[in-house]
């Protein structure tokens, strides 16, 4: 997926979940958070930061931010914070012929924001023997190249992966894929040490045979493509 107009500019406060002050120019500007999570780790003032601007007199903020610069023992490491991004580039990967998870053969039909009998899915795939539901859950947490979901506990995300697991159990392909907004990461874990219910969920999930990777992107300040899998370890970390 492609940004336009985009520049760069520093963070320097978040005085709620969707907004952000950002320095640009010499001048404060406030700029949409499209991200709710905390993103503690990433959302440091002085930050170097990457904004969209919108030109709409009926937007409230002129600006959207959408990626930040993290330094790591690695270098400088560029994560894409945009909440919409990742059904976006999945969407964009599968239409380009990507196979979903547990799946060697692509989906000849991709639907978004599908309802099944329980809930409301990310999509909606079929394709040569399987037809089912797919949730789709951004990354942008990270610790010496290990990624961890959730940053924060989400009853919604362990929700839809016990309604993935039943799904799963009456014959209906079920997955998840993680997006990981960034690149040069080398493994993927629950964060189990602010969510452990969502890590159970997902161990439970895996063994009733609910598909699930994880993907890197290549990320630059105005796009974002989906790239390679990277590892997944869901056991238990010990206290």
């Amino acid at each position: 997926m492609q940004y336009t107009s985009v520049k760069t500019a520093r963070f320097l406060r978040r005085p709620n979940r969707f907004l952000a002050v950002m320095e640009l120019g010499g001048q404060e500007v406030l700029a949409h958070v499209p991200n709710t999570g905390r993103c503690r780790e990433l959302l440091i003032p002085g930050t170097e930061a990457v904004v969209q601007h919108h030109d709409s007199p009926s937007r409230r903020t002129a600006y959207t931010l959408i990626a930040v610069w993290k330094e790591t023992s690695r270098g400088r490491l560029l994560i894409n914070l945009d909440s919409q991004a990742p059904n976006r580039v999945a969407q964009e990967a599968f239409s380009r012929g990507m196979p979903p998870p547990g799946q060697e053969q692509p989906a000849r039909l991709i639907r978004r924001e599908a309802v099944s009998e329980v809930s409301r899915f990310d999509f909606y795939l079929e394709g040569p023997g399987y037809r089912g539901y797919l949730e789709v859950k951004g990354v942008t947490l990270e610790e010496q190249g290990v990624v961890s979901f959730p940053d924060a506990p989400t009853e919604r995300g362990v929700r839809h992966i016990r309604e993935l697991t039943e799904l799963s159990r009456k014959g209906c392909y079920a997955g998840v894929l993680f997006v990981v907004q960034m690149e040069t990461a080398r493994l993927f874990r629950p964060n189990w040490r602010m969510h452990s219910a969502f890590g159970d969920a997902l161990r439970q999930a895996r063994e009733a045979g609910v598909a699930m990777s994880a993907r890197c992107c290549r990320v630059t300040p105005d796009s974002l493509i989906l790239d390679e899998e990277i590892p997944m370890d869901l056991s238990k970390e010990q206290p």
